[in-house]
């Protein structure tokens, strides 16, 4: 049934599960690529699927203003669009809150946004954001929630907390096709443990088929995300999904899957991709460029079973990067979604095996060799 959320294995606090949507079940833990405007950068679905990608990230906020609601439908919905056969979570819009705070205007009845493309006004509000993703037919919608940047006043924090259970309420009450589209939750309250405590509550007594951890990512040190993150999963319902927004390094999905969480989602792969940057399975990273890659014939990553490490070389994708050819970017796109695909499939057999704590601890003294500056 959709909205199941059936967990099959425990190894300390990690879990392995399997929640049904209407596009197909999905294992947990899984890392969800980001296809913002209805593409994962430079790949196709049926790169994806090859990976074992399960489940997509699109984007309220950019898909609204290009290509529309009116095309979207006309395609007969944003799976047919985007010739995806698999599950799609849309974001809401509120991280834009966050990341376009000079185009925005917000009040308690919603945001209006300046266009990033245009200057042309979009006005956001709970319902509507709600309809907009319930049309597109998308699998799980997010409620419309404020992010705040950090470091930010107790007094701005207690307003965001408000409005967005003020919001999750009107979202949960305007949904007309919870049948086959789920509605999250999103946890705000910065790094204040009683605004997580009430955030978490309020938004748990709707009782919604699952809760994202937001506003993370967003300013704090890495410790802290690990705290707050942590502290908020803890609050959350043990039979529903958990989602962490917005992490997407080897050593930030270790330890979110230690937390009990259980979803998540960047951009990092595919940026880092497309800028020459290699996401390995043992946690390192290096840029391909570099000097000592160029003679370099073995594959980009020794740990990696995808396509790209076993046909190419390091010296291959340097030589292509340093010649300026797209195709670099795409190969190297598709082995990190690749790389962190395979490591949330990989924790999986862990905790089923019950042997989770040594995959951690090997994983995290890899992933502390050459950790990425502004990974989040």
């Amino acid at each position: 049934m959709i909205g199941d959320f059936v967990l099959h294995a425990r190894s300390g606090t990690a879990r392995g599960a399997t929640l049904t949507t209407a596009h197909g079940d999905v294992a947990t833990p899984c890392f969800m690529p980001v296809g913002t405007l209805a593409d994962v950068k430079l790949l196709e679905p049926r790169d994806l699927h090859e990976i074992g990608s399960r489940i997509v990230l699109a984007n309220t906020y950019h898909l609204w203003l290009r290509p529309g609601r009116e095309t979207l439908v006309a395609a007969g919905g944003i799976h047919r669009f985007m010739a995806w056969d698999g599950p799609i979570l849309t974001d809401s819009g509120g991280f834009q809150v966050f990341s376009l705070e000079s185009r925005r205007e917000i009040d308690e009845d919603g945001v209006t946004f300046r266009s990033h493309l245009d200057g042309s006004a979009h006005r956001f509000t709970p319902e509507n954001v709600v309809a907009f993703q319930e049309d597109l037919g998308v699998d799980v919608a997010m409620a419309l929630d404020q992010c705040v940047k950090l470091p930010s006043s107790r007094e701005e924090l207690e307003r965001a907390v408000a409005r967005t259970t003020a919001w999750a309420q009107r979202c949960a009450a305007a949904q007309q096709h919870a049948d086959r589209t789920m509605l999250f939750g999103i946890v705000q309250g910065g790094l204040e443990d009683d605004l997580r405590a009430r955030s978490a509550a309020e938004l748990v007594a709707l009782n919604l088929p699952g809760y994202a951890i937001g506003g993370l990512s967003v300013g704090e040190t890495r410790e802290e995300m690990d705290r707050v993150a942590r502290f908020t999963a803890a609050l959350l319902p043990a039979d529903k999904p958990r989602y962490l927004m917005g992490v997407g390094t080897v050593r930030d999905l270790v330890a979110g899957i230690d937390r009990g969480i259980d979803l998540f989602d960047c951009v990092y792969p595919t940026r880092s991709g497309r800028h020459g940057r290699v996401l390995t399975r043992a946690g390192d990273e290096y840029n391909v460029r570099n000097a000592v890659n160029v003679r370099d014939f073995g594959p980009v990553d020794p740990d990696c079973d995808c396509r790209v490490c076993a046909t190419y070389t390091k010296a291959y994708l340097a030589h292509l990067f340093r010649s300026g050819e797209t195709l670099a970017q795409r190969l190297l796109s598709y082995h990190n979604v690749a790389a962190l695909t395979g490591l949330v499939r990989a924790a999986r057999a862990a905790i089923e095996a019950d042997r989770w704590a040594a995959f951690r601890d090997g994983l995290l003294e890899g992933a502390h060799r050459r950790e990425p500056k502004g990974a989040g």
